[in-house]
């Protein structure tokens, strides 16, 4: 028997409750999209959604997984906060790793969850979770609400704390007595936050001992991580690098920041970096830093991470400065205020020219490299192939591991903001729900979502988003039949001993896909890839890729656990 919904114009609406309240806040805010999925707790919470007029969508995923990560990536491509909403107890519980997630790469997410009614909490109820606890270490801020009068300052705070400063999530605690108490009066939802006030303009000193460092460095490299995007600074990094002749090398979650095909470009450095980057950070003489952590896959064994170099950091976020790199040059600031103060007065400065001279052969002499396969599809050649048919403009989404920095290596990004991952904490499950965000976000533009045949199948019911919203995305699944990462360092550092790695039985991916009424297709052979990527993108609608590539491919280069980047292996045939 199909279920109606009660037309809206017949529900009783008397009285103001604080879940109307907190509907009303979401208005205010400017928020356009709702990642949520209904429970308990937030009963009263839908009930209010359900008789407003409020303007924003609210996307139903089938996951609270599938929510935080959609909500990530719409906020990565947009700028704006992904909002999420999640029940109490296991709901919340189900957005942990993804709040991490957007806590270790600068995401600003802001999260509201249901909780039991205060008369309740700290007895074990039914769905009780404490999650101000857990969340205290993997937000920026949170908040548990026990008065009805601060929950419209609450959410106009939250939405602040998350997107000003270094962004980040941000937790909101409701419990349901909160939402279905009956407001007698307005409330106010001006706030004051002293004891927050990021440093967004750099201290006029910094950066003249910057710019003295510079006119003085024979070769100087810039290293350019996500905070220049968050900024909205590309455009001054690249006019910085090109007045002063400055190649630039960035971080994984950096990719976009600058033009990949720019010829004073080395592409990405780090444990699977370019020859060319790592050798330029070894070799340098002033590393410039912008918006960057420093962690440890792009630095390796810490010592050998430009060992001869003056480091100049610049960071919104003090905390990052110093925390594991040596820096001579500290400039706490906003990475386009800084590029801007940088870019003022010209400046003289040693001849660059054998520097970049130096840093182009090595381009040159040591390209990325793969061999084609004669029997299964090259994943390299896969990822090439990808970013010649969507000429390197699409916003791409990736899991976590060998698909993902075949990405990184092989679809050059021109473009800021088209290039999502997850950095920091590495988040199999990630790229598919991700790429529903991205689609959300900018629904005029091409979404791929590049996924292995493991991490996809974590996140996978959220097909039904796909379907039900009827978001193009393109699913490309690169299927090796492993957990390739896993495999490869098992193969390179434990003799071969495949411990759990090699997925015995997928499913039949093309079924899957047609399951939810959506396009599926196999491809076996790489002489069959161009037509049926042609086919593919030409669709207007979801479609969902099963590519079987290689299955023992390794990622190259790549750092070895305890080294230097100058000591990479694979960088030659």
């Amino acid at each position: 028997m199909k279920v109606e919904a009660k037309p809206k114009e017949q529900v009783d609406r008397k009285t103001i409750t604080g879940a109307d309240i907190f509907i009303n806040a979401l208005v205010e805010a400017n928020v356009d999209t709702v990642f949520g999925y209904p429970g308990g707790a937030v009963l009263p919470i839908y009930d209010a959604l359900y008789r407003s007029e409020a303007s924003f969508k609210h996307i139903l995923c089938r996951h609270e997984q599938g929510l935080i990560h959609a909500a990530e990536g719409y906020a990565r491509v947009t700028g704006k906060p992904g909002v999420v909403l999640a029940t109490s107890g296991p709901g919340a519980t189900n957005v942990i790793t993804g709040i991490t997630d957007a806590m270790m790469d600068s995401l600003p997410i802001v999260v509201f969850t249901g909780q039991v009614g205060t008369n309740v909490i700290g007895t074990d109820a039914f769905q009780e979770a404490d999650v101000i606890g857990i969340t205290t270490p993997i937000t920026k801020y949170n908040y548990q609400v026990t008065n009805l009068a601060d929950l419209p300052r609450i959410v106009k705070e939250a939405f602040h704390i998350a997107s000003t400063g270094r962004p980040g999530p941000v937790v909101v605690d409701i419990p349901k007595n909160i939402a279905q108490s009956i407001a007698t009066t307005e409330f106010d939802s001006d706030f004051q936050l002293p004891g927050y006030q990021p440093t967004v303009k750099p201290n006029p000193l910094q950066i003249k001992k910057l710019k003295d460092a510079l006119s003085r460095a024979k070769r100087p490299l810039l290293l350019a991580g996500a905070g220049v995007l968050f900024a909205d600074a590309s455009e001054e990094l690249k006019q910085f690098a090109e007045k002063y002749q400055l190649p630039v090398t960035t971080t994984l979650l950096g990719l976009g920041s600058f033009p990949g095909n720019h010829h004073q470009s080395l592409g990405m450095a780090g444990m699977h970096g370019t020859y060319a980057a790592n050798m330029a950070i070894y070799e340098s003489d002033l590393l410039i830093n912008i918006g960057a952590r420093f962690d440890d896959r792009l630095t390796g064994a810490i010592k050998h991470f430009a060992p001869n170099a003056k480091v100049a950091h610049i960071d919104i976020d003090p905390a990052e400065i110093g925390k594991n790199i040596t820096t001579k040059i500290p400039v706490v600031a906003d990475a386009k205020a800084s590029l801007l103060a940088l870019l003022v007065d010209d400046m003289e400065m040693e001849s660059h020219e054998p520097w970049l001279e130096r840093v182009s052969k090595n381009k040159v002499n040591y390209p990325l490299w793969y061999e084609r396969s004669s029997d299964l599809i090259s994943p390299q050649w896969l990822i090439e192939q990808v970013c010649k048919i969507t000429k390197g403009e699409a916003i791409v989404t990736t899991d976590v591991g060998q698909h993902q920095m075949w990405a990184a290596q092989f679809y050059k990004f021109d473009q800021p903001n088209k290039w999502v991952t997850s950095g920091g904490l590495g988040t199999m499950g990630f790229g598919f729900p991700a790429a529903i965000g991205a689609q959300i976000g900018k629904p005029e533009e091409l979404v791929v979502s590049i996924v292995g045949d493991g991490g996809f199948q974590m996140t996978l019911q959220e097909l039904s988003v796909l379907k039900t919203q009827n978001l193009p995305v393109k699913v490309i699944i690169v299927n090796n039949e492993a957990l390739g990462m896993v495999r490869q360092w098992q193969e390179k550092f434990y003799e071969e001993r495949y411990s759990e790695s090699l997925l015995q039985v997928n499913p039949d991916f093309v079924k899957l896909a047609e399951s939810y009424d959506i396009r599926g297709i196999r491809v076996d052979r790489e002489e069959d890839v161009p037509a049926i990527l042609e086919d593919v993108f030409s669709y207007n609608g979801p479609v969902v890729v099963d590519c079987r590539v290689v299955k023992k491919e390794c990622v190259y280069p790549m750092v070895a656990p305890g080294k230097g980047n100058h000591e990479m292996i694979g960088v030659t045939k």
